[in-house]
């Protein structure tokens, strides 16, 4: 569980978008987070404490005074306690108490008092969001050190079109999970990952690819970002996953495409882990118009595309930490070094497509990594395991 022993204080003050605050505190719990729900009377006025205490099994605050609190200094004990407080959905009015230090309630008291990160998600009418005042008093927490979460923009509950919606609740726990879920033992680091299949087309219609959906991928840019990089992900056009959170997302198609963003964003990076499925051939003429059925055989003339790893080998700066991947079906040591040493990889991550639980398209894989220093086979795991333990690998250079 990835907030596991983490203590999280969640603010819900009085706006309709608190009913969206369930979901997120029992996300939380789910991940093994200690979750505490500060509420305004206000916000009591939208959805019952009763609500939050069933999903947290701990009470929900709304008096300052509260006698029966198990703290004897109820503000100072819980912002001590607290590793990140939450503030969502923040009205204006709250916003405004927060950005000048007023404390009149518990949730206020125990903001000013709370040393850990705090995130902020306003969320209210368009027109008092934008106003001026509403704006100096975000810069304000800005300025103070708060991270003020973006409103999404639609059809707000007053019947107004535009900025203002509470995120969405997956949104507000991917803020919570960059703050807390890993150490940021890859702060200040550059890292671009390439993921997906490469197509070739042949004409408008048909095109030469693999079956890659991208997610290891995907997995390496997530596991690197919550790490606390700074994260470039080239992905495939042909990927369906849902972007990556706090990334550069960089869309290309065929390994031309991959090939020019690679020399754009990699040879100044620190590390570039080429995670992606790139065809090592492609029609040798593109078709401009749709190729007809024929009768009898039809031969489709090839040529190499560019050996982008290869390339990249020969031409990286020295602090550039490469990582490629090599999917074969047998002798996967002695292929996947040999591809190791010709294209002067640091690491190469070999799996066998004839393995259960490896390959395209699952959740799993099991995987060998490869290094000057020798190899390493892990077990079974979840490709966001597989993840880590290649941002283990990126952090180690120093």
């Amino acid at each position: 569980m990835q907030l596991k022993g983490k203590t999280i204080v969640l603010g819900i003050t009085g706006g309709i978008a608190a009913y969206k605050m369930p979901n997120v505190a029992h996300a939380l719990v789910k991940m093994g987070a200690n979750v505490h729900v500060l509420m305004t009377k206000h916000a009591t006025e939208f959805i019952a404490p009763l609500v939050f205490e069933t999903l947290t099994n701990r009470r929900c605050i709304v008096d300052t005074f509260d006698r029966n609190f198990q703290y004897d200094v109820a503000h100072v004990s819980l912002a001590n306690a607290a590793d990140l407080m939450l503030i969502a959905p923040a009205t204006a009015n709250v916003i405004a108490k927060m950005a000048h230090g007023l404390a009149d309630d518990m949730l206020t008291t125990v903001t000013l008092a709370a040393t850990c990160p705090k995130l902020v998600a306003p969320a209210m009418n368009t027109h008092m969001l934008e106003n001026p005042i509403t704006q100096d008093n975000l810069k304000t927490l800005e300025h103070y050190g708060f991270t003020v979460i973006p409103s999404g923009s639609g059809l707000l509950a007053c019947g107004d079109v535009g900025s203002g919606r509470l995120p969405e609740e997956g949104v507000l726990v991917d803020y919570v999970l960059r703050e807390l879920a890993c150490e940021k033992d890859l702060r200040g680091k550059k890292i671009v990952v390439s993921a997906g299949a490469t197509q070739e087309p042949m004409d408008p219609v048909r095109y030469l690819t693999n079956h890659s959906t991208g997610k290891m991928g995907y997995a390496v840019a997530r596991a690197c970002m919550l790490r606390g990089a700074d994260v470039t992900l080239l992905s495939s056009t042909g990927c369906t996953l849902p972007p990556v959170p706090f990334v550069k997302m960089v869309p290309y198609t065929t390994a031309e495409d991959l090939f020019d963003a690679v020399r754009q964003h990699a040879m100044d990076a620190d590390a570039l882990v080429m995670a992606a499925a790139v065809a090592d051939y492609r029609p040798a003429t593109v078709a401009e118009d749709k190729v007809k059925k024929q009768d009898g055989e039809m031969t489709l003339a090839l040529e190499r595309t560019q050996d982008i790893l290869a390339w990249v080998g020969d031409h990286k700066p020295e602090k550039l930490f490469v990582c490629g991947f090599s999917m074969e079906t047998r002798d996967l040591i002695e292929n996947s070094t040999a591809k190791l040493h010709k294209k002067h990889m640091d690491m190469i991550v070999a799996n066998n497509l004839k393995v259960p639980g490896a390959g395209f398209g699952v959740d799993t894989n099991v995987v060998t990594l490869i290094t000057e220093q020798g190899s390493e086979s892990l077990p079974l795991q979840s490709k966001d395991a597989v993840a880590h333990r290649i941002a283990d690998a990126i952090a180690a250079v120093r």
